[in-house]
């Protein structure tokens, strides 16, 4: 018997079979509560009462479902992982309090002492430190590969290689790798395909669909978008995602249930900012190219980008992040920064607000100088998060960083 509107408080999940992105953003993952409240409930509470003894039992023994403690089950963090999850095409999510945490959930619940990882070289620098500094020291190793280079990552492989880790576009260069050759080598040596979707998100992106194995964000960028909140998610399979949520269990690195509020009715307007995003990043990358004190734009949306057809391929969206170097050094970069007026001075990047950093002494600054050498991290970089200002009004605050340079 088909039901009424009045007999249900939640979209059954059948009826947004085959729907688009769009539409999950803003109606997966909604769980109405008696009130039937049209927006998203938010539940700021720490634990949950049983009827009985005996349902508490039934609760912490994994015999019955429903909420236990807020560290690993909350309704609204729940919302916001099944919103996530119906958009990148995963089977399950698990939220966690930040993005750096949803890579150390991922890696202490699928590696053990003696695994190998494979990571490209263009990751956020703070990845790079997890992998090289902390995991190392509990027998995991990591060997680093420039993100293109197949021939590189096949000669990498070892017996003991249990995952291969990738940023793409990578950060800050913004070099797209090709998913399923790669995801084809994980899978032939018996290791999983990692893919961190910060950059572009489901809505331009989803690695699922291209043999990764677990998808992971920040949600602390472009999933929130407006620079409010520190979190992040991991999206895989079923069975991968209750190890990690094991792991979430038993150590902590727990999503707030305000934090996964923000998030969840951030994902509602994520269409529609990601492509304000890259109309306004293609324009300005164009624009940069131009530029006598402008050496070098990197952008896939860039006909002049090594990897762009690939990106085309992939993607149905080249993303807001863009990197360019001026003529000079740190200093002339410097410069360059200080001379804007509009745009924000931050590392953070996903926000409406367009953002500009010196890769090489904020993001990737604890990496030693040989490591930035090999992901061509160089003192003239600068790193641009386009927001969703008008376009006009970028180029002429722009404009005052050229005029710096070229006085």
């Amino acid at each position: 018997m088909t039901q009424s509107r009045e007999e249900h408080i939640m979209i059954p999940e059948a009826d947004l079979d085959g729907v688009s992105v769009d539409t999950l953003a803003v109606r997966a993952g909604q769980h109405r509560t008696g009130e039937l409240e049209h927006s998203d409930a938010i539940f700021p509470t720490s634990s949950f009462v049983y009827g009985s003894a005996a349902q508490a039992a039934a609760r912490f023994g994994g015999e019955e479902p429903g909420n236990i403690y807020s560290r690993f089950t909350n309704p609204t963090v729940k919302a916001f992982e099944e919103r996530i999850a119906a958009m990148e095409g995963g089977e399950r999510a698990v939220a966690t309090a930040s993005g750096m945490a949803a890579i150390l959930a991922t890696c202490m619940s699928m590696l053990q002492s003696g695994d190998h990882v494979v990571c490209s070289r263009g990751v956020f620098g703070t990845t790079n430190v997890l992998f090289q500094k902390y995991l190392a020291r509990f027998g995991v190793s990591t060997t680093f590969v420039g993100l293109t280079d197949m021939d590189g990552w096949r000669d990498a492989v070892t017996g003991n290689t249990r995952m291969l880790f990738i940023e793409t576009p990578s950060n800050p260069l913004c070099e797209v790798a090709d998913m399923s050759a790669l995801a084809e080598l994980a899978h032939a040596h018996g290791a999983l395909f990692v893919v961190d979707n910060c950059f572009c998100t489901p809505v331009l992106q989803r690695p699922l669909e291209f043999g990764a194995d677990i998808v992971i964000h920040s949600a602390t960028k472009y999933l929130d978008g407006q620079g409010r909140c520190v979190g992040g998610v991991v999206v895989g399979s079923a069975s991968l995602m209750e190890e990690v949520y094991g792991f979430l269990r038993s150590a902590g690195p727990t999503m707030s249930p305000f934090n996964a509020w923000v998030f969840h009715k951030g994902l509602e307007t994520l269409p529609i900012r990601m492509r304000a995003h890259c109309e306004n990043a293609l324009q300005l990358a164009r624009w940069l190219e131009q530029q006598s004190v402008v050496e070098k734009v990197y952008y896939a949306g860039l006909e002049s980008h090594p990897q762009h057809q690939l990106a085309c391929r992939q993607q149905s969206g080249f993303g807001g992040v863009l990197s360019f170097t001026v003529r000079g050094g740190q200093a002339e970069a410097w410069a360059f920064i200080d001379a804007t007026r509009m745009v924000s001075i931050t590392a953070n990047l996903g926000d409406v607000k367009t953002t500009i950093t010196h890769p090489g002494t904020t993001t990737h600054g604890r990496l030693s100088p040989d490591d930035k050498a090999l992901a061509g991290i160089t003192d003239n970089l600068i790193r641009l998060s386009v927001g969703i200002e008008a376009l006009e009004d970028l180029k002429n605050d722009m404009k005052r960083g050229l005029q710096a340079l070229q006085n």
